[in-house]
């Protein structure tokens, strides 16, 4: 990747956002959305699928991560007034219809996620605590979330980068423990390049790097901060290539130190699997650490459904999905219509699979959108701006398309089925939508 920004003429756009955020708050705010959620529930998923060599899934999911990100780096800082993926697909498409598939691909694969992480909160982790059936405290939990958004959620930067605080801090924990069960003797760091027998390792990696993948998700959304960043074109590559970097490193070392300390077999038939590792080096508390990983978890699906009702709510206001989504709670001026439908259909959702195919899922739709970024990044080299702008090898985004299209041909038929459900529920929105639009100017050119 090759960054063309220079010292000089780096003036920020008008806006009237205020261009508040800092380059290490930026940095923060990414690390927040990718790290967390996913490695804290998927360890013991991942290692039932590769073995013990959990740590090279991650890594291959990192480098499938920093090609699409190297376009998301060249289209963020060459619109900076841009507001993300849909904005960019209407840009280099110029067609309603693929602008807005985009978008609620990520609406899709938002409420999808807010499904799997209420699953992951309802596992190991919380039966620490409270027994209770999975399905039952998942539902709980969305309904919860549900209401905490309808009362005026308001996630600050502060906020996030004390929530990002405490889910590094539970990561870092676990490389820890497993240092110093490896000290005393009683881990087996031989485990970490074992495969599962009877496996192709290279098929079983690329398999398991699908579900790794789903850690990693969560930059694409640092897009929309894109006007109130101080001095995008310079800051927001910078943070987005370490934060990416930051996790991955954290992620390989978490997997090292798991399979290090617990069997790959304990970790598979585990829904907490990183509690396993805190409960065989007896030093913390398991109650401590669950509370840790359920606010990371939890942290997740909250931020989660506030993206996906307030995309949805947007949506709506821009004529792309049925006006009553848009209505707003007099008073607390929340998009009441918009968080009930997302919720419902998260709820739904957590009735029609485990974790691993609901993650799996969400990645089947974020690739659509990635795989709409990557092309736009080629088809948008044609329009030129003023500014100097990073800008990416042309070979990048072709791998970013090959990649996307690589863990594509992955996914199960069930995944397919279940996010080709949820699209051909956009679909039908979208075209109910439009024909309701064109009602009232058909009226009026009948009438005039």
């Amino acid at each position: 990747m090759t960054d063309h920004v220079q010292e000089t003429d780096q003036k920020n756009e008008p806006t009237a956002l205020s261009r508040t955020v800092s380059g290490r708050l930026l940095y923060v705010f990414i690390l927040g959305d990718v790290l967390g959620a996913g490695v804290y529930a998927l360890v013991g998923v991942m290692a039932g699928e590769v073995g013990g060599a959990v740590w090279l899934p991650l890594l291959v999911a990192l480098g499938l991560a920093l090609l699409t990100a190297g376009s998301y780096a060249e289209l963020v800082t060459k619109y900076p007034q841009a507001g993300g993926a849909a904005v960019f697909a209407e840009r280099a498409f110029k067609t309603p219809a693929i602008s807005f598939l985009v978008g609620y691909s990520m609406l899709a694969a938002g409420v999808t996620s807010a499904a799997g992480l209420a699953i992951a909160f309802a596992g190991d982790y919380f039966t620490t605590f409270v027994s209770m059936p999975t399905n039952v405290a998942a539902v709980g939990f969305l309904i919860l979330v549900a209401l905490l958004n309808m009362r005026g959620i308001k996630e600050s930067l502060r906020a996030n980068v004390a929530m990002t605080a405490v889910e590094l801090s539970g990561l870092l924990l676990i490389v820890v423990l497993g240092a110093i069960v490896l000290g005393r003797g009683d881990g087996d760091l031989s485990r970490t390049v074992q495969f599962t027998e009877g496996t192709t390792p290279a098929l079983a990696v690329l398999g398991a790097a699908l579900l790794a993948f789903y850690s990693f998700v969560g930059f694409e959304t640092s897009a929309n901060l894109a006007e109130e960043v101080v001095d995008v074109r310079r800051t927001y590559p910078r943070a987005l290539f370490a934060s990416l970097v930051t996790a991955g490193v954290v992620y390989v070392l978490v997997g090292v130190a798991a399979v290090a300390v617990v069997d790959p077999e304990t970790l598979a038939g585990s829904t907490g699997p990183l509690l396993e590792v805190v409960n065989a080096a007896d030093i913390v508390p398991e109650r401590v650490f669950a509370v840790v990983a359920l606010i990371a978890v939890a942290n997740g699906a909250l931020l989660t459904m506030i993206m996906a009702s307030r995309l949805t709510y947007g949506m709506a206001s821009q004529g792309l999905l049925p006006p009553v989504l848009a209505k707003v709670l007099p008073g607390r001026k929340t998009p009441w219509v918009a968080i009930v439908v997302t919720t419902l259909v998260a709820i739904a959702l957590v009735f029609t699979g485990e974790l691993q195919v609901l993650a799996e899922t969400v990645v089947l739709l974020l690739l659509i959108v990635f795989i709409s970024t990557n092309v736009a990044v080629l088809v948008l080299r044609k329009d030129t701006v003023e500014q100097d702008h990073f800008r990416v090898a042309t070979v990048v985004p072709v791998l970013g398309v090959i990649s996307c299209i690589v863990l594509l041909t992955q996914q199960t038929a069930g995944t397919w089925l279940r996010a080709g459900i949820l699209l051909a529920v956009g679909a039908v929105l979208f075209l109910v939508t439009r024909r309701a639009s064109r009602r009232p100017a058909e009226q009026q050119v009948a009438g005039a």
